[in-house]
């Protein structure tokens, strides 16, 4: 669907008052009116146009939703049928010089322009029908189109991300709960969104439902850190363990794994497992796991203590 830039179709500012649209839509109107422009296809494209932008810039809750999703966050939320919706400008067609029912058959009366029921398909003087200047959207034949595609946020825990997991997601349609299972796969991480296939609104005239996309947010975990698909984990030693080197146990995504410190470990330094990380997102394969030394400074010391450091200070350590 085209991108719908609704102020400059009717040649207004995004901040314009209520009364400068009104104003502006009154003089368009006026200009492309069918019955000014007889046989005229490109005025007839033209009031089409203006008419549809009024209907929503008109609408405090419509325009309000067009401001914030834009055109096609907005389009996807609101079929044509939608838009016109209780869309009444008899008085404003009266004040231009049109008879009300010129109107009335434009449009299909004040009675809920685009409802379902009670839209009637009449013939304009100029035998013109409400069909032929927006479509087919009686509740006979509607206007056929995809259904919108939804979208919402899930969350899931760091674990849930690393290893893959399935989730029943319940959500509302018009009023009615769904509920889906999905399966989430394996590497997945926050931001990303999931695109499940037929799960979002319902099609009319006979076209398939739009889709459900839904962006997913991974809970941080309180040991394991991630740094794309490789994970970070901080094991504190002792200054003596960095000195002599040690053998130590440290989580993993997939059970404690014992790993060797070096003689002479720095801190900060980062020891490698290799294939220790998160599988890869929809490939094969999985990153690795870092273990960052942590060396902490002994803030307090024995007397003992005090006496050992003091002759390591006197050998140049």
């Amino acid at each position: 669907m085209a991108v719908k830039d609704y102020y400059k179709i009717l040649g207004v500012s995004k901040n314009a008052s209520d009364e400068e649209i009104k104003k502006a839509y009154k003089k368009l109107a006026f200009k492309y009116h069918p019955d000014k422009n007889p046989g005229d296809k490109k005025a007839e494209e033209q009031f089409k146009e203006i008419s549809e932008a009024y209907a929503v810039l008109s609408d405090k809750d419509k325009r309000a939703q067009y401001d914030r999703f834009g055109s096609a966050g907005f389009h996807q939320r609101y079929s044509q049928e939608d838009i016109f919706r209780g869309f009444d400008v008899g008085d404003l067609f009266r004040d231009m010089g049109f008879s009300s029912d010129i109107f009335s058959h434009l449009f299909g009366g004040a009675a809920g322009f685009g409802t379902r029921s009670g839209f009637r398909s009449r013939s304009t003087s100029r035998g013109m029908t409400v069909e032929d200047l927006f479509g087919d959207i009686s509740g006979q034949q509607p206007y056929a189109h995809k259904g919108p595609d939804l979208t919402m946020d899930i969350s899931i825990d760091f674990m849930e991300a690393a290893h893959g997991c399935e989730k029943t997601i319940e959500y509302l349609y018009e009023g009615k709960k769904r509920q889906i299972r999905v399966k989430i796969p394996a590497g997945i991480s926050s931001g990303q969104k999931l695109r499940i296939s037929g799960k979002g609104g319902d099609g009319i005239g006979g076209m398939p439902p739009g889709d459900l996309y839904l962006t997913v947010q991974v809970y941080e975990h309180p040991v394991f850190k991630r740094e794309g698909f490789d994970i970070v984990v901080d094991k504190e030693i002792k200054l003596s363990e960095a000195v002599f080197g040690t053998t130590v146990e440290v989580p993993s995504l997939y059970g404690i794994k014992q790993i060797k410190i070096p003689p002479g470990t720095q801190p900060n330094t980062r020891l490698r497992i290799k294939g220790y990380g998160i599988q890869r997102f929809g490939k094969t394969g999985k990153g690795d796991q870092y273990v960052r030394v942590i060396v902490p400074v002994p803030r307090q010391l024995t007397s003992e203590q005090h006496k050992l450091f003091e002759a390591l200070a006197r050998e140049g350590l």
